[in-house]
């Protein structure tokens, strides 16, 4: 077993925040529901020991009895394990309902995953891959770490900053296994246990477990309808006078939206005057629909920018980068030896062949995903008039908001059908957009359309709505 236990006091907020308080299920059953969402969540962890039913009894406000008998419940389906002495854990069904991170399983045939909001490789990735394993030979004599990343790859990503209007030397670039890799980076070198973080809320579900897992305190600072509360966040900033702050201000994930030139500026000069380190999180920048978002600006020292090439060209090639100034160049390259020695030698030359092709095949990417965009858009305004669409200029993905909080049972419900998808809450803490979900638009058209078909029928499956007759699909759902 993993070691951890689960707190009840933290498990009872959980709970409460996804609570339905209109579902009319009986207590224990309700209590098994919610419990299994957590798990399929990844608010609970695997392996996890819960506390002992009487503990649990006095903290849910439950009887003994309902406490025993979600358990058993959990326990018949695959949910909750026990062992004689030790107690009981939190684990996963070998079934379908057991899949909890779709980065974790094989993919069942015929599931349609919009879970991972990931463009397929082009045919310049494979291009890419074999002009590097041509040029591999001259490297081979070589040791092979490259704390700092090669030559090639760190001057392609400064020439690509500086095309855009941001002079970046290649000695201000550090390379990494992707960008959520050189977070995790930078959290390391700059960061203690403790610190807090300034994000903005929703935000980049892996940011936020990276921020926990390193034992440091996510501060949310909720998005408003339109662009970013740069009052609040400026507040947040230097009442809590954060380590670090993290942004993704060309277009956001989950949201779609893109910072201004202005804020970012706001945001920066308050992060100097009480000397917190700023990172904006660029790995979605190059996917625009009709306007690209303002060219970056030099903003200080201490802003840093993450980049990477997985999201505009293919999630499979795990090429990040840290654009920062010299000082926190070094301690990042100090600190990264336990986080890995650097990304991997034929990776980085691929990466540096994809840079080096210009703008026009991600000319070609960015019109097949506002095309796809559209599709999406439309399929949802036909069979769920009722769900809250909005156009984003830009990213990979619609940020929906739903009628009711329903968005971990419509997760349940879609799984069956054959379509996977993240509830709203894996982009907040503490349970936060239960009211949302997140629907990549990084599939083929024909696969929009039946995921769409599909999520009808699980939404319709929750009796909150009358069943809507759509286009369908034929083919046998799995």
């Amino acid at each position: 077993m993993s070691g951890a236990v689960v707190n009840p006091l933290v498990l009872a907020k959980h709970l409460q925040a996804g609570a339905d308080s209109g579902s009319g299920q009986a207590a224990y059953r309700s209590l098994a529901e919610g419990l299994k969402r957590l798990i399929l969540d990844g608010r609970l962890p695997l392996e996890a020991r819960l506390p002992g039913e009487r503990r649990l009894a006095e903290t849910l406000g439950h009887s003994r009895i309902t406490v025993t008998a979600a358990l058993d419940r959990l326990r018949a389906d695959g949910f909750v394990v026990s062992r004689v002495g030790s107690g009981s854990y939190t684990a996963l069904p070998s079934g379908p309902a057991g899949r909890r991170d779709p980065m974790h399983h094989r993919e069942a045939a015929g599931v349609i995953d919009m879970a991972t909001a990931v463009m397929p490789a082009s045919e310049h990735v494979h291009a890419a891959y074999a002009e590097a394993l041509a040029s591999l030979p001259l490297h081979l004599p070589g040791h092979g770490y490259s704390p700092v990343g090669l030559e090639a790859l760190r001057a392609s990503v400064a020439a690509h900053y500086k095309a855009g209007g941001l002079a970046t030397s290649p000695e201000q670039i550090v390379v990494a296994a992707g960008a959520q890799n050189a977070f995790a980076l930078l959290l390391r070198a700059l960061c203690r246990p403790g610190d807090a973080v300034v994000i903005d809320h929703p935000t980049f579900h892996h940011a936020i477990d990276a921020i926990v897992r390193a034992g440091l305190r996510p501060v949310p600072v909720a998005l408003p309808q339109e662009g970013w509360d740069i009052e609040a966040l400026t507040a947040t900033i230097s009442r809590t006078r954060p380590r670090l702050i993290y942004l993704v201000g060309a277009h956001h994930n989950p949201t779609g939206r893109v910072m201004t030139a202005g804020t970012e500026a706001a945001v920066a000069a308050c992060a100097r005057r009480v000397g917190a380190t700023l990172v904006f999180d660029d790995t979605l920048r190059e996917l625009w629909f009709d306007t690209p978002p303002p060219r970056p600006r030099d903003l200080g020292d201490h802003v840093v920018r993450l980049g990477s090439i997985s999201k505009s060209w293919w999630g499979g090639l795990r090429i990040g980068w840290i654009r920062a100034a010299g000082p926190v160049v070094d301690l990042v390259v100090r600190s990264r030896a336990s986080l890995g020695l650097g990304a991997p030698i034929i990776e980085q030359l691929a990466a540096a062949a994809l840079l080096a092709e210009g703008d026009e095949p991600l000319a070609i990417r960015r019109a097949t995903l506002s095309r796809q965009e559209a599709h999406l858009r439309e399929a949802l305004a036909v069979a769920l008039p009722e769900w809250e669409v909005r156009r984003p200029p830009g990213g990979l993905s619609l940020w929906v908001g739903l009628p009711k909080p329903l968005s971990e049972r419509l997760v349940e419900a879609a799984e069956p059908l054959g379509v996977r998808i993240v509830p709203g809450s894996r982009f907040g803490v503490d349970g936060a957009f239960q009211r949302f979900v997140r629907l990549p638009f990084t599939l083929p058209e024909a696969d929009l359309q039946q995921a769409v078909d599909r999520l009808a029928r699980a939404w319709a499956g929750l009796g909150e709505r009358p069943m809507k007759q759509t286009r369908r699909d034929h083919r046998p759902v799995l």
